[in-house]
């Protein structure tokens, strides 16, 4: 038999459990000269970039590329914390590393787990369900962000948390980005870099492909590194190819 038993709950307060989206470096050096450089050139003119996110410290690449290696956290803290960023986990590392990583007010996080975004799927088919009074919707993602305009040298657009449509040429010494795709329907001569917060799944497409500089999730190329004559100044699109060695940028042409 089942028994009910009294019970008393607060009325100020309750406990549930939440996710929380972070932002997560993985550290692959302990150079922090080298790791400021490396930010001032991707960030260094994105001041807006970050807005305070939370973010976890991934300290596992760097036991694999240099085991033992000491880290300074307050000076990384220091730096990360100057773009705008909040780091409040760490994980991955040795005793030591977590040991000097709570001293520096970091909090361990074994337990997190870094995913690549999944690419959207068709929904199963489901059974038709009684009609029920309608709910709230939730509001729709923000659209892309279209751009009409052409953009100058010293020009950039950020599409926070969207895609990016660029309507007119980006010139040389321009930059376009977003946390999504890029589509340039004109030439693409300036920077193009997508999924900027490591959405590997984003692309770059443009009708002319004569980009400085393309970078989808981190990974990028230069025009130190020249297009194939198939791909230059040509419709192609970019994509980030998972391999045994890394990702890397895979360049199609495409037919119109």
């Amino acid at each position: 038999m089942s028994v009910a038993l009294a019970a008393n709950a607060p009325t100020s307060f309750e406990i549930k459990s939440a996710n929380l989206p972070l932002v997560a470096l993985l550290l692959k050096s302990a150079d922090l000269t080298r790791l400021s450089a490396e930010f001032a050139q991707r960030f260094g003119d994105m001041p807006d970039f970050f807005d305070h996110d939370p973010m976890v410290i991934d300290l596992g690449p760097l036991q694999q590329a240099e085991p033992g290696a000491g880290t300074d956290f307050a000076a990384l803290l220091a730096l990360l914390r100057s773009y705008r960023l909040n780091p409040i986990a760490v994980r991955g590392g040795d005793d030591t590393q977590m040991a000097q990583a709570v001293d520096a007010g970091l909090t361990p996080a074994p337990d997190a787990t870094l995913q690549r975004a999944a690419p959207a799927q068709s929904p199963e088919p489901i059974a038709p369900q009684p009609v029920a009074e309608p709910a709230a919707q939730p509001q729709p993602a923000p659209g892309a962000l279209v751009i009409d305009k052409p953009l100058r040298s010293g020009q950039q657009v950020y599409a926070r948390g969207r895609d990016l449509v660029v309507m007119a040429m980006v010139n040389p010494g321009a930059e376009v980005i977003a946390d999504g795709h890029i589509h340039v329907y004109a030439p693409l001569r300036g920077k193009a870099i997508a999924g900027a917060r490591g959405n590997g799944d984003a692309r770059i497409f443009a009708l002319s492909m004569a980009p400085e500089l393309i970078s989808i999730a981190g990974i990028y190329r230069t025009s130190e590194v020249p297009l194939p004559q198939s791909i230059q100044g040509k419709a192609a699109q970019v994509r980030l190819v998972p391999g045994p060695e890394g990702d890397k940028l895979v360049i199609d042409p495409m037919s119109l």
